[in-house]
């Protein structure tokens, strides 16, 4: 099982793992009594946990960065039901955390996905990002793309310059916009 394919759903308690998403909702199994069932995206919100962020004093943190200091604590879980417990808990293991904007419920929860990802040996960590040689070969394979898009500019400039019917009557507008303040100013001689 990957970290990168459980999902927090809203409403229901624990994680999920993601088997097949539909457009109306998604097939998760729970990792808590490994049952399997349809969810609608109707009722229902999906969070992946690798997209969930966590306020710190500084800049916000992924929830793999709490986890994992979790994780090296390796002290005993607090009980999730005493608040104060926990919010003591994560002073002393994640002390960056923005104790006013987390909230409580949020504590609880980070400590029994915590306690879920434990039991079912998940390896907390996010997943991999393209290899170097993957993001060269895109690099290079970018400006092959522009000079098609300057032609195509120099297409549409040359346009206007193959077609003189519209520069006479651009220039029969302007003697028109000439004479009538010529005829304006013979009115107020009179």
């Amino acid at each position: 099982m990957e970290y990168s394919k459980l999902v927090a759903v809203t409403g229901l308690p624990g994680l999920f793992e993601l088997i097949n998403s539909k457009t109306d909702g998604a097939i998760v199994r729970s990792l808590e009594d490994k049952s399997t069932r349809f969810v609608s995206s109707r009722v229902h919100n999906f969070s992946h946990l690798e997209s969930i962020e966590v306020y710190t004093v500084r800049d916000n943190v992924n929830l793999v960065d709490v986890l994992n200091a979790m994780d090296k604590d390796g002290g005993k879980l607090p009980d999730e039901k005493d608040a104060a417990a926990v919010k003591k808990y994560f002073e002393k293991v994640f002390p960056d955390m923005d104790f006013e904007r987390v909230y409580s419920s949020d504590m609880k929860k980070m400590v029994k996905w915590f306690s879920i990802l434990q039991k079912n040996k998940v390896e907390i960590k996010l997943s991999e990002l393209p290899e170097e040689e993957e993001v060269e070969e895109a690099i290079r394979e970018e400006p092959k793309e522009k000079p098609a898009k300057k032609a195509a500019a120099k297409k549409t400039e040359e346009a206007p310059k193959a077609n003189p019917a519209k520069k006479t009557a651009a220039k029969k507008t302007e003697e028109d916009a000439k004479e009538k303040p010529a005829k304006k100013t013979a009115a107020k001689k009179k």
